[in-house]
Protein backbone atom coordinates (compact mmCIF):
# COMPACT_ATOMS: atom_id res chain seq x y z
CA UNK A 1 0.00 0.00 0.00
CA UNK A 2 1.04 3.62 -0.54
CA UNK A 3 2.05 5.91 2.15
CA UNK A 4 2.87 9.70 0.99
CA UNK A 5 3.62 12.87 2.84
CA UNK A 6 2.37 16.80 2.98
CA UNK A 7 3.79 18.86 5.08
CA UNK A 8 -0.19 19.78 6.82
CA UNK A 9 -2.46 17.70 5.64
CA UNK A 10 -6.64 18.73 6.86
CA UNK A 11 -8.89 15.81 7.56
CA UNK A 12 -12.53 17.61 5.83
CA UNK A 13 -13.29 19.54 3.29
CA UNK A 14 -16.40 20.47 4.73
CA UNK A 15 -16.62 24.66 5.55
CA UNK A 16 -13.87 24.71 8.25
CA UNK A 17 -11.25 22.32 5.81
CA UNK A 18 -11.46 24.52 2.72
CA UNK A 19 -11.68 27.76 4.98
CA UNK A 20 -8.57 26.68 6.90
CA UNK A 21 -6.42 25.34 3.94
CA UNK A 22 -7.61 28.96 1.82
CA UNK A 23 -6.48 31.03 4.85
CA UNK A 24 -3.15 29.10 5.22
CA UNK A 25 -2.73 29.75 1.30
CA UNK A 26 -3.12 33.44 1.68
CA UNK A 27 -1.86 34.54 4.86
CA UNK A 28 1.40 32.64 4.31
CA UNK A 29 1.71 33.05 0.32
CA UNK A 30 5.35 34.23 0.86
CA UNK A 31 5.71 30.78 2.58
CA UNK A 32 6.78 27.22 1.11
CA UNK A 33 3.47 25.80 2.03
CA UNK A 34 2.74 21.97 1.15
CA UNK A 35 -1.23 21.36 1.74
CA UNK A 36 -3.51 18.58 1.51
CA UNK A 37 -7.20 18.07 2.11
CA UNK A 38 -8.63 14.42 2.62
CA UNK A 39 -12.10 14.53 1.62
CA UNK A 40 -14.60 11.68 -0.30
CA UNK A 41 -17.55 13.61 -1.28
CA UNK A 42 -17.85 15.02 -4.92
CA UNK A 43 -19.89 18.06 -3.49
CA UNK A 44 -20.25 21.05 -0.50
CA UNK A 45 -23.27 22.48 0.67
CA UNK A 46 -23.99 25.38 2.24
CA UNK A 47 -25.83 23.46 4.82
CA UNK A 48 -27.50 26.42 7.26
CA UNK A 49 -29.85 27.04 4.17
CA UNK A 50 -31.59 23.84 4.12
CA UNK A 51 -34.24 25.21 6.37
CA UNK A 52 -35.01 27.36 4.30
CA UNK A 53 -35.40 24.97 1.45
CA UNK A 54 -37.48 22.99 3.39
CA UNK A 55 -39.61 26.35 3.96
CA UNK A 56 -39.68 26.35 -0.05
CA UNK A 57 -38.02 29.84 0.31
CA UNK A 58 -34.87 28.65 -1.07
CA UNK A 59 -33.72 25.90 -3.85
CA UNK A 60 -31.34 23.23 -2.96
CA UNK A 61 -29.66 23.81 -6.60
CA UNK A 62 -28.20 26.85 -5.09
CA UNK A 63 -26.64 25.13 -1.49
CA UNK A 64 -23.98 23.01 -3.48
CA UNK A 65 -21.13 23.19 -5.31
CA UNK A 66 -18.38 20.94 -7.16
CA UNK A 67 -15.69 20.14 -3.91
CA UNK A 68 -13.11 20.22 -6.96
CA UNK A 69 -13.85 23.86 -7.21
CA UNK A 70 -13.61 24.81 -3.94
CA UNK A 71 -10.53 23.24 -2.96
CA UNK A 72 -7.73 26.17 -3.67
CA UNK A 73 -4.70 25.95 -6.24
CA UNK A 74 -2.06 24.73 -4.65
CA UNK A 75 -4.09 22.26 -2.56
CA UNK A 76 -3.88 18.56 -3.00
CA UNK A 77 -7.43 16.87 -2.71
CA UNK A 78 -7.10 13.40 -1.71
CA UNK A 79 -10.34 11.93 -2.15
CA UNK A 80 -11.03 9.42 0.34
CA UNK A 81 -12.06 8.62 3.60
CA UNK A 82 -9.85 8.11 6.61
CA UNK A 83 -10.07 5.32 8.80
CA UNK A 84 -8.13 5.84 11.76
CA UNK A 85 -5.20 7.69 13.00
CA UNK A 86 -2.04 6.94 14.85
CA UNK A 87 -0.64 10.71 15.95
CA UNK A 88 2.92 9.04 17.81
CA UNK A 89 3.37 8.17 14.33
CA UNK A 90 2.22 11.39 12.33
CA UNK A 91 -0.06 8.90 10.49
CA UNK A 92 -3.86 9.45 8.99
CA UNK A 93 -4.98 5.98 8.01
CA UNK A 94 -7.40 5.53 4.46
CA UNK A 95 -10.32 2.93 3.97
CA UNK A 96 -8.59 2.27 0.99
CA UNK A 97 -5.24 0.64 2.92
CA UNK A 98 -2.72 3.50 1.90
CA UNK A 99 -2.10 6.14 4.60
CA UNK A 100 -0.67 9.98 4.78
CA UNK A 101 2.33 11.45 6.76
CA UNK A 102 2.45 15.51 8.04
CA UNK A 103 4.15 17.53 9.68
CA UNK A 104 0.87 19.44 10.93
CA UNK A 105 -2.65 17.97 11.51
CA UNK A 106 -6.12 19.65 11.11
CA UNK A 107 -9.13 17.41 12.03
CA UNK A 108 -12.59 18.66 11.10
CA UNK A 109 -14.77 16.22 9.44
CA UNK A 110 -17.72 17.75 11.12
CA UNK A 111 -20.20 15.30 12.19
CA UNK A 112 -22.51 12.41 11.01
CA UNK A 113 -26.19 11.79 11.11
CA UNK A 114 -27.02 8.62 13.43
CA UNK A 115 -30.30 8.27 11.00
CA UNK A 116 -30.30 3.92 12.56
CA UNK A 117 -30.41 4.94 15.66
CA UNK A 118 -34.43 5.48 16.14
CA UNK A 119 -36.22 2.31 15.22
CA UNK A 120 -37.98 2.52 12.32
CA UNK A 121 -36.60 5.90 11.28
CA UNK A 122 -34.64 5.12 8.33
CA UNK A 123 -37.15 3.12 6.43
CA UNK A 124 -39.72 6.35 6.96
CA UNK A 125 -37.29 8.76 6.05
CA UNK A 126 -38.30 10.74 2.73
CA UNK A 127 -42.01 8.88 2.80
CA UNK A 128 -45.67 9.35 4.42
CA UNK A 129 -44.70 12.48 5.93
CA UNK A 130 -41.33 11.71 7.62
CA UNK A 131 -38.47 14.20 6.59
CA UNK A 132 -35.52 15.92 7.94
CA UNK A 133 -33.62 19.42 7.07
CA UNK A 134 -30.72 17.59 8.16
CA UNK A 135 -30.00 15.77 4.61
CA UNK A 136 -29.96 17.59 1.59
CA UNK A 137 -31.84 14.70 0.44
CA UNK A 138 -34.26 15.17 2.35
CA UNK A 139 -34.74 19.03 2.61
CA UNK A 140 -37.01 19.12 -0.35
CA UNK A 141 -39.35 16.16 0.75
CA UNK A 142 -39.57 18.99 4.07
CA UNK A 143 -41.20 21.42 1.72
CA UNK A 144 -43.52 19.01 0.24
CA UNK A 145 -44.79 17.61 3.09
CA UNK A 146 -45.89 21.42 4.83
CA UNK A 147 -47.59 22.46 1.51
CA UNK A 148 -49.10 19.55 1.49
CA UNK A 149 -51.02 19.41 5.24
CA UNK A 150 -54.50 20.33 5.29
CA UNK A 151 -56.90 21.23 7.91
CA UNK A 152 -56.95 18.73 10.81
CA UNK A 153 -53.31 17.97 10.40
CA UNK A 154 -50.77 16.88 12.89
CA UNK A 155 -47.32 18.42 12.41
CA UNK A 156 -44.44 17.16 14.83
CA UNK A 157 -40.40 18.74 15.07
CA UNK A 158 -38.34 16.73 16.77
CA UNK A 159 -34.83 17.45 18.57
CA UNK A 160 -32.44 15.19 20.40
CA UNK A 161 -29.61 15.13 22.97
CA UNK A 162 -27.08 17.73 22.36
CA UNK A 163 -23.99 17.83 20.67
CA UNK A 164 -25.88 18.55 17.00
CA UNK A 165 -25.31 20.72 14.31
CA UNK A 166 -26.78 23.93 14.30
CA UNK A 167 -28.69 23.37 17.20
CA UNK A 168 -31.55 25.75 16.55
CA UNK A 169 -32.55 24.32 13.17
CA UNK A 170 -35.03 22.02 14.45
CA UNK A 171 -37.15 24.76 15.88
CA UNK A 172 -36.90 26.73 13.07
CA UNK A 173 -38.49 24.01 10.75
CA UNK A 174 -41.32 24.16 13.54
CA UNK A 175 -41.38 27.92 13.29
CA UNK A 176 -42.02 27.81 9.82
CA UNK A 177 -44.45 25.05 9.23
CA UNK A 178 -46.33 27.52 11.41
CA UNK A 179 -46.22 30.55 9.75
CA UNK A 180 -47.24 28.79 6.40
CA UNK A 181 -49.84 27.55 7.89
CA UNK A 182 -51.55 30.64 9.56
CA UNK A 183 -50.39 32.06 5.67
CA UNK A 184 -52.86 29.11 4.09
CA UNK A 185 -55.55 30.40 6.80
CA UNK A 186 -55.36 26.69 8.51
CA UNK A 187 -53.38 27.16 11.36
CA UNK A 188 -56.28 26.83 13.63
CA UNK A 189 -57.40 23.80 12.35
CA UNK A 190 -53.80 22.20 12.84
CA UNK A 191 -51.79 20.99 15.80
CA UNK A 192 -47.90 22.16 16.02
CA UNK A 193 -45.76 20.38 18.60
CA UNK A 194 -42.15 21.01 19.05
CA UNK A 195 -40.80 17.93 21.09
CA UNK A 196 -36.71 18.49 22.60
CA UNK A 197 -34.75 16.07 24.61
CA UNK A 198 -33.05 19.13 26.12
CA UNK A 199 -34.61 20.52 29.46
CA UNK A 200 -34.94 24.03 27.91
CA UNK A 201 -36.10 25.32 24.19
CA UNK A 202 -32.86 26.77 24.06
CA UNK A 203 -29.38 26.27 25.74
CA UNK A 204 -28.58 29.96 25.54
CA UNK A 205 -31.03 31.34 28.60
CA UNK A 206 -30.88 35.24 27.24
CA UNK A 207 -31.80 34.17 24.01
CA UNK A 208 -34.63 30.91 25.55
CA UNK A 209 -36.60 33.28 27.25
CA UNK A 210 -37.41 35.42 23.98
CA UNK A 211 -38.16 32.03 21.86
CA UNK A 212 -41.04 30.52 24.65
CA UNK A 213 -42.76 33.85 23.67
CA UNK A 214 -42.22 32.69 19.80
CA UNK A 215 -43.41 29.41 19.94
CA UNK A 216 -45.97 30.86 22.29
CA UNK A 217 -47.16 33.45 19.39
CA UNK A 218 -47.18 30.62 17.00
CA UNK A 219 -49.37 28.01 19.15
CA UNK A 220 -46.59 25.69 19.19
CA UNK A 221 -46.70 23.30 21.96
CA UNK A 222 -43.01 23.02 23.53
CA UNK A 223 -42.58 19.39 24.82
CA UNK A 224 -39.03 19.90 26.65
CA UNK A 225 -37.33 16.19 28.02
CA UNK A 226 -39.05 14.47 25.23
CA UNK A 227 -36.93 12.07 22.98
CA UNK A 228 -37.98 10.29 19.71
CA UNK A 229 -37.13 6.75 20.68
CA UNK A 230 -39.33 5.10 17.47
CA UNK A 231 -40.95 5.88 14.07
CA UNK A 232 -43.61 3.97 12.78
CA UNK A 233 -44.02 4.74 9.36
CA UNK A 234 -46.97 3.01 8.57
CA UNK A 235 -48.92 3.43 11.50
CA UNK A 236 -47.87 7.23 11.56
CA UNK A 237 -46.98 7.00 14.76
CA UNK A 238 -43.83 8.58 16.89
CA UNK A 239 -42.83 7.43 19.99
CA UNK A 240 -40.72 9.34 22.61
CA UNK A 241 -39.04 8.71 25.70
CA UNK A 242 -40.07 10.99 28.62
CA UNK A 243 -37.86 12.22 31.62
CA UNK A 244 -38.09 8.84 33.82
CA UNK A 245 -37.98 6.78 31.42
CA UNK A 246 -41.55 6.31 30.42
CA UNK A 247 -42.62 6.70 26.80
CA UNK A 248 -45.63 8.25 25.48
CA UNK A 249 -46.93 8.24 21.65
CA UNK A 250 -48.50 10.41 19.30
CA UNK A 251 -50.17 10.69 15.59
CA UNK A 252 -48.67 12.28 12.70
CA UNK A 253 -49.44 13.77 9.32
CA UNK A 254 -45.72 15.49 9.27
CA UNK A 255 -43.14 14.43 10.93
CA UNK A 256 -39.69 16.62 10.97
CA UNK A 257 -36.68 14.98 12.37
CA UNK A 258 -33.67 15.56 13.52
CA UNK A 259 -31.51 12.85 13.60
CA UNK A 260 -28.91 12.11 17.13
CA UNK A 261 -25.58 12.75 15.88
CA UNK A 262 -21.93 11.98 16.49
CA UNK A 263 -18.46 12.36 15.37
CA UNK A 264 -17.16 9.82 12.21
CA UNK A 265 -16.27 6.63 12.86
CA UNK A 266 -12.77 7.47 12.46
CA UNK A 267 -12.82 9.58 15.62
CA UNK A 268 -14.27 7.42 18.04
CA UNK A 269 -12.06 5.51 19.62
CA UNK A 270 -9.16 7.39 18.17
CA UNK A 271 -5.75 8.59 20.52
CA UNK A 272 -6.93 12.24 19.54
CA UNK A 273 -10.63 11.92 20.52
CA UNK A 274 -11.99 12.70 24.03
CA UNK A 275 -14.37 9.40 25.14
CA UNK A 276 -17.35 11.16 23.39
CA UNK A 277 -15.39 10.96 20.24
CA UNK A 278 -14.55 14.51 19.70
CA UNK A 279 -10.77 15.99 19.42
CA UNK A 280 -9.59 16.85 22.39
CA UNK A 281 -8.18 20.39 22.21
CA UNK A 282 -8.19 23.67 24.37
CA UNK A 283 -10.56 25.61 24.28
CA UNK A 284 -9.03 28.83 23.00
CA UNK A 285 -6.29 27.91 20.95
CA UNK A 286 -8.00 24.97 19.25
CA UNK A 287 -4.63 22.93 19.66
CA UNK A 288 -4.52 19.32 20.85
CA UNK A 289 -4.17 18.97 24.73
CA UNK A 290 -1.37 16.19 24.13
CA UNK A 291 -0.05 16.52 20.12
CA UNK A 292 1.18 19.85 19.73
CA UNK A 293 1.27 19.41 16.20
CA UNK A 294 -2.89 18.92 15.60
CA UNK A 295 -5.26 21.38 15.85
CA UNK A 296 -9.04 20.50 15.30
CA UNK A 297 -12.09 23.29 14.60
CA UNK A 298 -15.56 22.53 13.78
CA UNK A 299 -17.99 20.17 14.89
CA UNK A 300 -15.67 17.46 15.56
CA UNK A 301 -14.16 19.68 18.59
CA UNK A 302 -14.16 19.16 21.68
CA UNK A 303 -15.12 22.58 22.63
CA UNK A 304 -18.29 23.90 24.07
CA UNK A 305 -19.41 26.36 21.25
CA UNK A 306 -22.45 25.89 19.65
CA UNK A 307 -21.64 24.02 16.68
CA UNK A 308 -22.39 26.06 13.74
CA UNK A 309 -20.74 28.11 10.30
CA UNK A 310 -20.41 31.03 12.23
CA UNK A 311 -17.94 29.42 14.96
CA UNK A 312 -15.69 27.90 12.15
CA UNK A 313 -15.68 31.90 10.64
CA UNK A 314 -14.01 32.49 14.02
CA UNK A 315 -12.04 29.31 14.65
CA UNK A 316 -10.33 29.39 11.26
CA UNK A 317 -7.87 32.33 11.69
CA UNK A 318 -7.13 31.38 15.59
CA UNK A 319 -6.14 27.66 13.63
CA UNK A 320 -4.45 29.10 11.18
CA UNK A 321 -2.38 31.67 12.79
CA UNK A 322 -1.35 29.04 15.32
CA UNK A 323 0.21 26.72 12.83
CA UNK A 324 2.44 29.52 10.97
CA UNK A 325 3.42 30.29 14.57
CA UNK A 326 4.57 26.70 14.63
CA UNK A 327 5.53 26.19 10.81
CA UNK A 328 8.32 29.64 12.33
CA UNK A 329 8.97 28.05 15.50
CA UNK A 330 6.75 30.66 17.25
CA UNK A 331 3.99 30.04 20.38
CA UNK A 332 0.23 29.20 20.16
CA UNK A 333 -2.16 31.99 21.41
CA UNK A 334 -5.46 31.64 22.51
CA UNK A 335 -7.65 33.51 20.38
CA UNK A 336 -10.95 31.83 20.09
CA UNK A 337 -14.10 32.65 22.60
CA UNK A 338 -16.22 30.27 21.77
CA UNK A 339 -18.32 32.69 19.48
CA UNK A 340 -21.06 30.95 17.62
CA UNK A 341 -24.46 31.90 15.89
CA UNK A 342 -27.45 30.92 15.38
CA UNK A 343 -30.04 32.91 12.90
CA UNK A 344 -33.38 32.11 14.28
CA UNK A 345 -35.83 31.68 11.25
CA UNK A 346 -39.00 32.97 13.41
CA UNK A 347 -41.30 33.44 10.58
CA UNK A 348 -41.46 34.01 7.36
CA UNK A 349 -39.25 37.36 6.52
CA UNK A 350 -38.13 37.48 10.35
CA UNK A 351 -34.82 36.37 12.32
CA UNK A 352 -34.17 36.95 15.92
CA UNK A 353 -29.91 36.47 15.07
CA UNK A 354 -28.61 34.60 18.23
CA UNK A 355 -24.96 35.40 18.98
CA UNK A 356 -23.24 34.17 22.02
CA UNK A 357 -19.38 32.99 23.29
CA UNK A 358 -18.32 30.68 25.78
CA UNK A 359 -20.53 30.76 28.93
CA UNK A 360 -23.85 31.79 27.05
CA UNK A 361 -23.03 35.02 27.10
CA UNK A 362 -24.99 37.54 24.16
CA UNK A 363 -22.34 38.75 22.03
CA UNK A 364 -24.39 40.63 19.10
CA UNK A 365 -22.48 42.33 16.23
CA UNK A 366 -25.25 44.72 15.29
CA UNK A 367 -25.92 47.60 17.55
CA UNK A 368 -29.04 46.46 18.31
CA UNK A 369 -30.84 44.10 21.05
CA UNK A 370 -30.37 40.65 19.62
CA UNK A 371 -33.15 39.10 21.75
CA UNK A 372 -36.05 40.72 18.82
CA UNK A 373 -36.81 39.27 15.10
CA UNK A 374 -35.83 41.27 12.68
CA UNK A 375 -36.69 41.87 8.83
CA UNK A 376 -33.21 43.14 8.20
CA UNK A 377 -32.17 39.69 10.01
CA UNK A 378 -33.83 37.84 7.29
CA UNK A 379 -32.39 39.69 4.26
CA UNK A 380 -28.60 39.06 6.25
CA UNK A 381 -29.45 35.58 6.80
CA UNK A 382 -31.21 34.67 3.64
CA UNK A 383 -28.72 37.23 1.51
CA UNK A 384 -25.92 38.31 2.57
CA UNK A 385 -24.82 34.82 4.77
CA UNK A 386 -24.58 32.57 1.62
CA UNK A 387 -22.64 35.09 -0.27
CA UNK A 388 -20.13 35.54 3.03
CA UNK A 389 -19.51 31.84 3.10
CA UNK A 390 -19.01 31.24 -0.53
CA UNK A 391 -17.19 34.31 -1.30
CA UNK A 392 -14.91 35.20 1.24
CA UNK A 393 -15.25 32.88 4.12
CA UNK A 394 -14.22 29.79 1.78
CA UNK A 395 -11.49 32.08 -0.09
CA UNK A 396 -10.00 32.59 2.90
CA UNK A 397 -10.51 36.15 3.76
CA UNK A 398 -10.53 36.48 7.51
CA UNK A 399 -11.72 40.20 8.42
CA UNK A 400 -15.01 40.05 9.72
CA UNK A 401 -17.18 42.28 11.50
CA UNK A 402 -16.05 42.01 15.50
CA UNK A 403 -18.68 40.24 17.82
CA UNK A 404 -19.54 42.96 21.06
CA UNK A 405 -17.94 40.05 23.58
CA UNK A 406 -18.56 42.84 26.58
CA UNK A 407 -22.46 42.98 25.75
CA UNK A 408 -24.76 43.86 28.71
CA UNK A 409 -28.58 42.52 29.00
CA UNK A 410 -30.68 46.19 27.92
CA UNK A 411 -31.90 47.68 30.73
Amino acid sequence: MAQIHHQTVIVGGGAAGITVAAALLRRGHDRLLDIAIIEPSDHHYYQPAFTLVGAGAARLADTRRDTRRLVPDGVSWIKATVRGFAPDANLVMLTSGNSVTYDYLVICPGLVCDWDAIPGLKDALGEDGVCSNYAPQFAAYTWECQKNLKPGAKALFTQPAMPIKCPGAPQKAAYLAADHLKRTGIRHLCEVRFFTQTPAIFGVPFYGKELVKVAAAHGIEVHTQHNLVAVDGAARQATFEVAGGARVSFAYDMLHVTPPQSPPAALKGSPVSNAAGFVDVDANSLRHVKYPNIFALGDAAATANSKTAAAVRKQAPVVVGNLLHLIEGGAVEAGYDGYAACPLTTAYGKVLMAEFVYGGKPAPTLPLDPRKERNLNWVINKYGLPRLYWDYMLKGYESFPSHNAAYGEPG
